[in-house]
């Protein structure tokens, strides 16, 4: 796992000690190596941080030439099956002075042509390619945007990077806030594919590929998008099939030249991850897992229950109420931007426990999303059939009627007999702030258009993998892991167990108000039912209890009336009202707290 960064521009300035400060930012993204390749009087310029994971040599090191010298990449991330496609290439004629999969992607390119090459590679990656003959620039993003890629103008220059602060150590890069943007960021809690906190940077979506000629016209397209559905899959044999995809997935992430192990919550997804793992391994798999002292926040006991059925070399931490909030200081510079899930501070700790051991962790992330493990999928439907079908008029009157109950309850049903359609209904499902407390940000219409679905847990789920997916928990993954150089690694978001999961028939992911259906018949053939079969807790701290508790001073500080209007940016009555109430135990609002209150934070940093 790798940082890259680079410019194009024109002014044939010095390039050389820009490139080396924006590709500093990044040391924790590769702290094994790095390497910067320009061209003076073309304006390119690409910069690398290295971590090595396959082919420690020096015949991995990056900026990487093609063996004709037309191309030259800077590479992030793992292409899982260059081995296949490296003796391809060997019978073709092309010769290979190394063993990593950055020669073998360039030669891939070379023989087939960037979009070709990009829908054969399996893995994760974010890449810049810079084509010599054409002058062209590429920047390429894996198809569910497990890895980041950032871009955007700086004046007259184009700049990109796999992190926000590389773009901000861009002489000249102004840190104007996007009011729009940050309107998102407070309903999701993160900022939704294209925006960025910044004015005038955006993320590369998922699945993309962006083409920067001589004209400074970006052209942007899709490469890959979720296959449009199918008669649905059902059969006796389908669990099998899927225990096939999963032993080939994960099986050729266990692929490293250094220590490897997995997150291990006790969960259905992570013992899946790791079943399958110890069930190809010959030796035991290293699992880590952190724990509280809170009872409802701590899934310890869990996995190491797994752990020891399964057999694998186990290790547990549990961890402090004051280690959690040493995390806290350090949030806004690991993810550049405000972003405010929770379970950020708990995968910033399993991350720093698991470097301790191992350079590269396997993750049961995506699961929840594919196979419908979030409640949400199942209630929120049986919710809307009963409401939806109501004239909107009549909801509306409805609505009103109840406007002076505050609990939670009322408000929650407030909310749905407000929502126009189902789409909107699950808009404010996943929002924290319904109503935008930014002054002077207006929300940017973010809804694409959608293909119907007569199932609505599969319109959900199909939602998520666009948004949800990449923008909170992808990125959470990200930064947590790559803050302490460990390489994560998400098998459940093989792009091919993405399909083969889109299509199968929704009685296989819920039966009962029951998610994961298929995975958990899965998982019984490897763990026994009872080790797995629990209430689901969830992976964060007990956030609310702490505001209230020992984190109060400390967010009264971020929040008080004076700050909130001297800083600008936020209405201070609405969050001083919630702030209130929380603290009066009246309703739990730390949701809604956390996101102004990492806001907050982050603003002290630039």
């Amino acid at each position: 796992m790798c940082g890259i960064a680079g410019f194009i521009n024109s002014k044939r300035q010095n390039v050389e000690p820009i490139l080396r400060a924006m590709a500093a930012t990044l040391s924790h993204r590769g702290p094994n190596d790095d390497g910067i390749w320009f061209d003076q009087d073309i304006g390119i310029a690409l910069a690398h941080r290295r971590l090595s994971i396959l082919d420690l040599s020096p015949e991995g090191h990056q900026p990487m030439l093609s063996p004709n010298g037309r191309y030259v990449i800077v590479y992030n991330g793992e292409v899982y099956n260059f081995k296949i496609l490296r003796d391809e290439l060997i019978k073709n004629g092309y010769h290979f002075r190394g063993h990593s999969d950055t020669e073998v992607m360039l030669a891939a390119i070379e023989a087939w042509g960037v979009e070709a090459a990009v829908n054969r590679f399996i893995g994760m990656f974010a890449f810049a390619l810079w084509d010599r003959s054409e002058q062209q620039l590429y920047l390429v993003r894996d198809r569910l945007g497990i890895k980041p890629l950032y871009y955007g103008w700086v004046g007259g220059t184009f700049v990109f990077a796999s992190e926000l602060k590389a773009l901000c150590a861009y002489p000249s890069f102004q840190q104007s806030i996007n009011r729009s943007a940050l309107a998102l960021y407070f309903r999701y809690a993160y900022f939704p594919n294209p925006y960025t906190i910044y004015d005038g940077i955006s993320k590369l979506s998922p699945g993309h590929i962006l083409q920067l000629s001589t004209d400074n016209n970006p052209r942007v397209w899709a490469y890959w998008r979720i296959a449009e559905k199918k008669a649905p899959l059902s059969g006796d044999t389908l669990v099998e099939s899927l225990d096939s995809l999963l032993k080939d997935a994960i099986g050729i992430r266990m692929i490293a030249d250094v220590p490897l192990g997995a997150f291990l919550s006790g969960g259905i997804d992570s013992s899946t991850v790791v079943a399958l793992m110890q069930a190809q391994s010959i030796r035991p798999i290293k699992t880590f897992a952190i724990g509280f002292d809170e009872p409802n926040y701590n899934e310890a006991e869990d996995a190491k229950a797994v752990a020891n059925h399964l057999g694998t070399e186990h290790t547990e931490l549990y961890v402090t109420f004051q280690e959690a909030m040493d995390v806290i200081p350090r949030l806004p510079t690991l993810y550049d931007e405000p972003f405010a899930d929770v379970s950020q501070i708990p995968t910033f700790l399993v991350s720093q426990l698991a470097r301790q051991h191992v350079t590269v962790s396997l993750s049961g992330d995506g699961g929840d999303e594919l196979f419908h493990g979030y409640e949400r999928y199942a209630f929120a439907p049986r919710i809307w059939r009963k409401i939806g079908w109501i004239p909107y008029h009549l909801r509306l009157g409805a609505r009103r009627l109840l406007r002076r109950d505050r609990s939670q309850v009322i408000r929650h049903l407030r909310e749905t007999l407000a929502a126009r359609n189902y789409d909107e209904y699950y808009k404010q499902i996943m929002s924290h702030w319904q109503d935008s407390i930014v002054i002077g940000g207006e929300e940017p219409i973010t809804a694409e258009p959608m293909p119907f679905m007569s199932d609505l847990a599969q319109r959900g789920s199909f939602i998520d993998l666009l948004t949800f997916l990449p923008e909170d928990i992808l990125t959470k993954v990200d930064r947590a892991s790559m803050g302490v150089s460990l390489e994560a690694r998400v098998p459940l978001l093989d792009h091919r167990i993405v399909e083969f999961a889109w299509n199968l028939s929704p009685a296989l992911k819920i039966r009962e108000g029951k998610g994961k259906w298929i995975l958990r018949q899965l998982l019984y053939k490897y763990v026994p039912k009872a080790l797995v079969e629990r209430p689901k807790k969830g992976f964060g701290v007990p956030i609310g209890e702490w505001l209230r508790g020992p984190l109060r001073d400390w967010a009264e500080e971020f929040i008080s009336e004076s700050r909130l209007k001297n800083d600008g940016f936020l209405r201070s009555k609405p969050v001083r009202e919630k702030w209130e109430e929380h603290l009066s135990g009246k309703i739990n609002w730390s949701n809604q707290l956390w996101t102004v209150l990492m806001f907050q934070a982050w603003l002290d940093t630039i």
